[in-house]
């Protein structure tokens, strides 16, 4: 029971990304009022005045009020990458997954369960996890007199099929969000870019020196939430590419030490 326990203990990730989103925007929102709003940015120290030449902060807080939303998300994204990666780290294992496969099939073809069992317990993880569980079943079907080789094979199967659908649910966990920022945050750049240029042609509509501060207002709020929107999809996608690659090489695993196990089975009995 003990060594059962070391096996399936690791990181279970965030269960609720809500709370990350309220989060992020509440910071998100901080970060607007009192750093890039901070009025020491602007000339005369008033927010409604230009930025300070070359000043980036002053330039960003003129991007209006979607750059709270367009950080918000930004911010979504990179809490809830580490978030995998800390997830699809545990799930991995502490050593090379590659070997850990390796050893296994090695053990299997040896006949030698005790090791592949010691092996899972070394190196934890969902590998781990569905391979030290479809080894129990293989240990228990093995002695069951009652059941005939092919219903032996296909418990075996059904408890590999069953372990994995428990654990596959953990590492696909919150990368639906981070794809739907994919599309959301160039969305939200884009409305950002919109409503900039409206403020930029209604200054032009109204004409005269006055408006002169409004159209360039408008500019900036349609370059900056262009630019912000451009790299929060862009790391979105990034961000979820690289950890459905990382899913899709641990169900690889599992596919292949999950097979070797059934036609180890399959080979050793009759």
């Amino acid at each position: 029971m003990e060594a059962t326990q070391k096996v399936k203990a690791s990181f279970k990730g965030i269960r609720s990304a809500g709370w990350v989103i309220i989060a992020c925007f509440i910071i998100a929102v901080l970060i607007y009022q009192f750093v890039l709003g901070n009025p020491a940015n602007f000339m005369n120290n008033d927010p409604n005045n230009h930025p300070l030449p070359g000043n980036f902060l002053g330039t960003i807080y003129k991007g209006g009020f979607i750059v709270p939303v367009i950080q918000t998300l930004l911010l979504t994204v990179i809490a809830l990458s580490i978030e995998r990666y800390i997830e699809l780290r545990a799930a991995f294992g502490k050593g090379s997954l590659v070997k850990f496969v390796t050893n296994i099939k090695a053990a299997l073809a040896e006949g030698d369960m005790q090791k592949a069992q010691q092996l899972c317990n070394a190196q934890r993880g969902s590998v781990a996890n569905v391979v030290n569980a479809t080894l129990k079943k293989y240990a228990e079907v093995e002695h069951d007199n009652t059941l005939s080789k092919d219903q032996k094979v296909l418990a075996i199967q059904k408890e590999l099929e069953e372990a994995t659908a428990l654990e596959l649910p953990m590492m696909e966990q919150n990368l639906p969000i981070i794809g739907t920022i994919t599309t959301l945050g160039t969305l939200m750049g884009l409305l950002g870019t919109v409503i900039g240029m409206i403020r930029s042609f209604a200054a032009l509509a109204a004409g005269g020196t006055a408006d002169s501060m409004a159209l360039s207002q408008g500019i900036s709020e349609a370059l900056i939430n262009t630019a912000f929107g451009i790299l929060t999809g862009a790391l979105a996608v990034i961000a979820y590419n690289y950890y459905t690659n990382k899913i899709d090489k641990l169900t690889y695993s599992l596919d292949e030490v999950g097979f070797s196990i059934v036609q180890t089975f399959a080979a050793t009995h009759n």
